[in-house]
C-alpha cells in the first residue's frame, strides 16, 4: 500500500500499531477524526512516507522525537496532536520539508537556529504553543516561505518589520499575542510581498505600520491592542478597499477617522471590530455585506442610523457600553432572521422595544439592558426559538411576568432585574416551560404573591448536578468563510448579577452556573420545600421580601450552593442544623428576620460574620 487516507471519517479509538508495518507507504492522512491513545511507536518504520497528517485528533500527550527518522518527509501536519517538549533536534534531518505545522500543541523551548537550513519550507506554523525566546535570525533564510504563523506564544525581543518583509512570497504572517516589539520603518526600499493575511495584535506597534500603504491584497488584518492613538489615517482607508474582509482595530486608543465617509470604503468587509477604543463620534456606517459589527466599549453618540437596516446578512451586532440614544429602529427585529447576537447594553436608548421579531428568528442573545426602554416585553420574541439569553435589566419596562417565554426551548438566562414588572407570577400552563432555564434574575421589581412553586418544579436544568471536566463558557459560534480561510470565532456571553452580596460583571458566564435572584420584590408566604430539589443551584437570593414561616431543611440538599441570602424578611423559627452540611457556602445572610435559637455549628458556619445574623 502506498497511500492511506481516512481523514474526516469519524474514526475513534487507538490507531492500530500494525499501520506502522506498511513500510512502502508514502502518503498517510488520519486528520480530523477522534483517534485517542498514543501515536503508535511503530510509525518510526514509515521511512518512505513523504506526506504525514495526523492533526485534530484526541491523542494523549507525547513528544515529537519519533519524527526525525522519517527523512523523506515533505509535508508534516501535527497540529492539535497534544505534542509537548522541545522541537527535537532530529527534525534537522528532514531536509526536504516544504510544510511543517505544529500549531496548537504544548511545545516549549526556543525555535532552533537550524530551522534556517530548511530553505524549501513554504509553510511554517508554530502558533499557539508555549515557545519563548527571540525569533532566530536564521529564519530569514527561508526565502520561499509563503505562510509564517508564530502567534500566541511567548516570543520576546524586537523585530524590524522591514526584515520580515524580505520574504518576497509571503501571503500570511501571524505574530499576534507574543511579547514582541515590532519597529516600524518608513524607508522600505525592497519590493514588498503581497500579503493576504496579517495578524499583528499585541505587538506594541504604537502607530499604523507604514508598509500597509502599499498593501492592496489584504483580506484579514488584525492590529488590536497596539496602543494606536488618535485618528485612523486617511491613507489607511484607501488600503485593500476591494480585498479586505476581516478588520480588527480593537483595544487601542483611537478616537475617530481622519477623513469622514458616508459608508466605510471596504466594499467586501465581513467582520469589523472597533471595540475598546475611544471613538467619540456617531456610528461608522459599514458596507452592506458585513456579517459581524462590534463597536462596544467606546464613547459613540447619536442614534442608530436607519442605514443599519441595509445590513441584510448581519449575525453579530454589538453596540454595548457607548453613549448612543434615541429610539430603536423598527428594522432591528427584522434582522433577527439572520442575526445571532443583538447587544445594545448600557446606552441611553428610549421608547418601546420594536415588536418586529420575525418568524424564523435566529437570535441567541438579546441584551437591551441598562437603557431607558419602556412599554412591554415584545411578544414577537416567541419567534426566536433559538434564544438562549434575554437580558432586559435596568430599564423602565412596565409589564407582568412574561409566562409566554416559557415555550422557548433553549432559554437559559433570563434577567429582568430593576424594571417595573408587577403582579403575581402564577403557575405555568404545562410542565415543560422554562426547562433549560439556569439563571433567573427578577430582583428589584414589584412582583407580589407567593413564590412561584410550580415554576421551581419546571426548572429541571437546575436539578441535575453536572461534573464538567473542563471549564467552558456560554458562547455563540460566529464563524464565517472568507475567500481564503474559514474564520472560527466565538462570541462569549456576559451579564451583571449580584453574587455573594456584590453586583458583579461576568465577562464570561460559566456554562454550569445556576442562580435564582428574586430579591427586593413583594413576595409573601413560605419558602417552598421544592427549592431543595434544585441541586445544581449555586446562588439563591430571596432577600428583601415579606417571606414568613421557617427556613425549610430541604435547602441542605443544595450541595453546590455558594451564597444563600434570606435577609430582610419575616422568617421565624430556628436555622436548620442541616444547613451546616453546605460545605461550599461562602455567603450566608439571614439578618433582619424573626429567627430564634442557636446558630448551627461546624463547617462553613464558623466563618460567617456576625452581621449574617443581625
Amino acid at each position: 500500500m502506498k497511500e492511506f487516507d481516512v481523514a474526516g471519517c469519524y474514526f475513534s479509538g487507538v490507531i492500530p500499531s500494525s499501520l506502522g508495518n506498511l513500510t512502502k507507504l508514502n502518503y498517510l492522512h488520519l486528520s480530523h477524526n477522534s483517534f485517542s491513545g498514543k501515536i503508535p511507536s511503530t510509525f518510526v518504520n514509515l521511512l518512505q512516507v513523504s506526506y504525514l497528517s495526523l492533526s485534530s485528533n484526541n491523542f494523549s500527550s507525547g513528544t515529537l522525537d519519533w519524527l526525525g527518522n522519517l527523512t523523506k518527509l515533505k509535508f508534516v501536519n501535527l497540529q492539535d496532536t497534544n505534542s509537548y517538549g522541545n522541537i527535537p533536534s532530529s527534525l534537522r534531518n528532514l531536509t526536504q520539508l516544504t510544510v511543517l505545522s505544529l500549531k496548537r500543541n504544548k511545545l516549549t523551548g526556543q525555535i532552533p537556529s537550524w530551522i534556517g537550513n530548511h530553505t524549501q519550507l513554504i509553510l511554517l506554523y508554530l502558533g499557539v504553543n508555549k515557545l519563548h525566546g527571540p525569533i532566530p535570525e536564521s529564519i530569514y533564510r527561508l526565502q520561499n516561505l509563503e505562510e509564517l504563523d508564530l502567534a500566541y506564544n511567548f516570543f520576546s525581543g524586537t523585530l524590524e518589520l522591514n526584515i520580515l518583509l524580505k520574504f518576497r512570497n509571503l501571503v500570511l504572517l501571524q505574530l499576534s499575542h507574543n511579547n514582541l516589539s515590532l519597529l516600524n520603518s518608513n524607508n522600505a526600499t525592497i519590493p514588498l510581498p503581497k500579503l493576504e493575511i496579517l495578524s499583528l495584535s499585541g505587538c506594541n506597534l504604537g502607530e499604523f505600520p507604514s508598509f500597509l500603504r502599499d498593501q492592496n491584497h489584504l483580506e484579514l488584518l488584525y492590529l488590536a491592542d497596539n496602543e494606536l492613538v488618535g485618528h485612523i489615517p486617511k491613507w489607511f482607508m484607501n488600503m485593500s478597499t476591494i480585498a479586505l474582509e476581516d478588520l480588527s482595530l480593537a483595544g487601542n486608543l483611537l478616537t475617530g477617522f481622519e477623513q469622514s465617509f458616508d459608508v466605510l470604503p471596504w466594499n467586501n468587509l465581513r467582520s469589523l471590530d472597533l471595540s475598546r477604543n475611544k471613538f467619540q463620534e456617531s456610528l461608522p456606517i459599514p458596507p452592506p455585506a458585513l456579517l459581524e459589527y462590534t463597536v462596544s466599549n467606546n464613547q459613540l453618540i447619536g442614534e442608530i442610523p436607519r442605514v443599519i437596516c441595509n445590513l441584510t446578512s448581519l449575525f453579530v451586532l454589538d453596540f454595548s457600553n457607548n453613549k448612543l440614544s434615541g429610539k430603536l429602529p423598527q428594522c432591528l427585529g427584522n434582522k433577527s432572521s439572520t442575526a445571532s447576537v443583538l447587544n445594545l447594553r448600557n446606552n441611553s436608548f428610549s421608547g418601546d422595544i420594536p415588536e418586529t421579531f420575525t418568524s424564523g428568528c435566529s437570535l441567541r442573545v438579546v441584551d437591551f439592558s441598562q437603557n431607558k426602554l419602556e412599554g412591554k416585553i415584545p411578544k414577537s420574541l416567541v419567534n426566536c426559538t433559538q434564544l438562549e439569553i434575554l437580558n432586559l435589566e435596568q430599564n423602565r419596562i412596565n409589564d407582568v411576568f412574561p409566562t409566554w417565554l416559557g415555550i422557548l426551548p433553549d432559554l437559559r438566562v433570563m434577567i429582568l432585574r430593576s424594571n417595573g414588572l408587577y403582579g403575581v407570577i402564577g403557575n405555568p400552563k404545562t410542565n415543560v416551560e422554562f426547562q433549560r432555564l439556569q439563571i433567573v434574575d427578577l430582583s428589584n421589581n414589584r412582583f407580589k404573591g407567593k413564590l412561584p412553586l410550580e415554576y421551581f418544579r419546571n426548572w429541571t436544568a437546575m436539578k441535575n448536578v453536572r461534573n464538567d471536566q473542563h471549564l467552558i463558557y456560554m458562547q455563540a459560534n460566529t464563524s464565517f468563510q472568507t475567500s481564503q480561510i474559514r474564520m472560527t470565532a466565538e462570541y462569549e456571553y456576559s451579564m451583571t448579577m449580584t453574587n455573594k452580596g456584590v453586583m458583579r460583571l461576568y465577562e464570561k458566564i460559566q456554562d454550569s452556573l445556576t442562580a435564582i435572584d428574586l430579591s427586593s420584590n413583594g413576595f409573601e408566604g413560605g419558602i417552598p420545600e421544592v427549592l431543595g430539589d434544585l441541586k445544581e443551584l449555586h446562588l439563591l437570593n430571596l432577600s428583601n421580601n415579606f417571606l414568613s414561616d421557617g427556613i425549610p431543611p430541604s435547602l441542605s440538599n443544595l450541595k453546590e450552593l455558594e451564597a444563600l441570602d434570606l435577609s430582610q424578611n419575616k422568617l421565624s423559627g430556628k436555622i436548620p442544623d442541616q444547613l451546616a452540611q453546605l460545605t461550599f457556602l461562602e455567603v450566608f445572610n439571614v439578618s433582619h428576620n424573626f429567627l430564634s435559637g442557636p446558630i448551627p455549628r461546624g463547617n462553613q458556619f464558623g466563618a460567617f460574620d456576625n452581621t449574617s445574623f443581625d
